[in-house]
């Protein structure tokens, strides 16, 4: 649970150029407005402030300005989509990410180990809720199956609709909790929220006819206050979800793997045929499911391939810092009249 500072208040929704504030403890939401380039100071640097970042907030202009984002307790990080390397954040300060599946149709179980990777990335705690249990003949195996594929990860079938399965999901709702919602359109957690919340706070839509997936209703992040003092974040569906690098988040999602790879003869196995390949041994045997082998091998390949791009990024406005610095040192030469060089 974060504890914000003196006079701090929290962002329960961000929009291009400004955000929603409310005090700690609730109160009246205020608009308060960014910076020309639509970022804050963030520690050493500046970010666009995202829901449930708590800022500071001045009206030395005449009007509220967001002037400080406070240090993130935890943050949940996306690749951006498109050709750029810039991350994008899409909650601050929570606790528990809620990894949304549906069961019908089918669970997605790759998309479940990167929604995965992503939560244990964010230094939060992880639980999967896996929805629409009243429409499937047999939830219980259904669970059992995910569960093989979220290690040391509480997985929940609930049905938002009946209620049965969210007593456990409503015991995370403690005072000062703070949870975000992430999961494809369709999975239900506009339903889902509006069931722990125990009110009509999100639209929900109906499956389209011709693919029987679910209609896309939530179209921006929010931060909902639940009674008892918990607070909730709804996102949108997540199409494409680019995996931000960190090797400590794939060890984690991919323990069984992990452990497999620390058991190769060569520090540097890429389990193509080397002499003393755990992991071909383990894929050989049965011992490890292919899918879920190559479901972590494409997360890998996902993860280096955004590292490269990061660190091309930052080499590239560190070149574009240091070209602004000489231009600024030489229009001060010249304009001391004196030669730059």
């Amino acid at each position: 649970m974060s504890s914000p500072a003196a006079g701090a208040v929290r962002v329960v929704r961000a929009d291009k150029g400004s955000v929603l504030v409310v005090p700690e403890g609730g109160g009246e939401a205020v608009r308060a407005v960014l910076d020309r380039d639509g970022l804050a100071p963030l520690d050493d640097g500046r970010a666009v402030p995202t829901v449930g970042d708590w800022v500071l907030v001045d009206e030395a202009d005449g009007s509220p300005h967001v002037r400080q984002v406070l240090t993130r307790s935890s943050a949940l990080v996306r690749d951006s989509a498109g050709g750029t390397s810039r991350e994008q954040v899409l909650a601050a300060n929570v606790d528990i990410v809620l990894v949304v599946e549906h069961l019908d149709p089918d669970p997605d179980l790759g998309r479940v180990e990167r929604l995965l990777t992503l939560a244990w990335r964010s230094g939060a705690r992880p639980v999967v809720v896996l929805t629409k249990a009243d429409l499937v003949p047999d939830a219980e195996a259904m669970t059992r199956e995910v569960e093989r594929a979220a290690i040391a990860v509480d997985v929940h079938p609930v049905s938002a609709a009946t209620g049965d399965g969210l007593d456990p999901v409503r015991a995370l709702l403690a005072p000062g909790v703070a949870l975000v919602v992430v999961g494809p359109s369709g999975a239900g957690k506009s339903t889902l929220v509006n069931a722990l919340a125990g009110r009509g706070v999100m639209a929900t839509g109906d499956r389209r006819a011709s693919d029987g997936r679910g209609r896309h209703t939530t179209t921006h992040r929010e931060l909902v206050p639940l009674h008892g003092g918990a607070v909730l974040i709804d996102t949108p569906g997540i199409r494409g979800i680019g995996v931000v690098a960190d090797a400590d988040a794939l060890d984690t999602t991919f323990a069984d793997v992990a452990e497999l790879v620390a058991l190769c003869r060569f520090a540097d196995c890429h389990h193509d045929g080397e002499p003393g390949c755990a992991v071909v041994a383990a894929l050989e045997s049965g011992d490890l499911d292919r899918r879920r082998y190559e479901s972590w091998r494409k997360l890998v390949r996902e993860a280096a391939y955004q590292a490269r791009r990061a660190d091309s990024h930052l080499a590239a406005q560190e070149r574009a810092r240091w070209k602004k610095v000489t231009q600024e040192y030489q229009r001060g030469m010249r304009g001391a009249g004196r030669p730059w060089r």
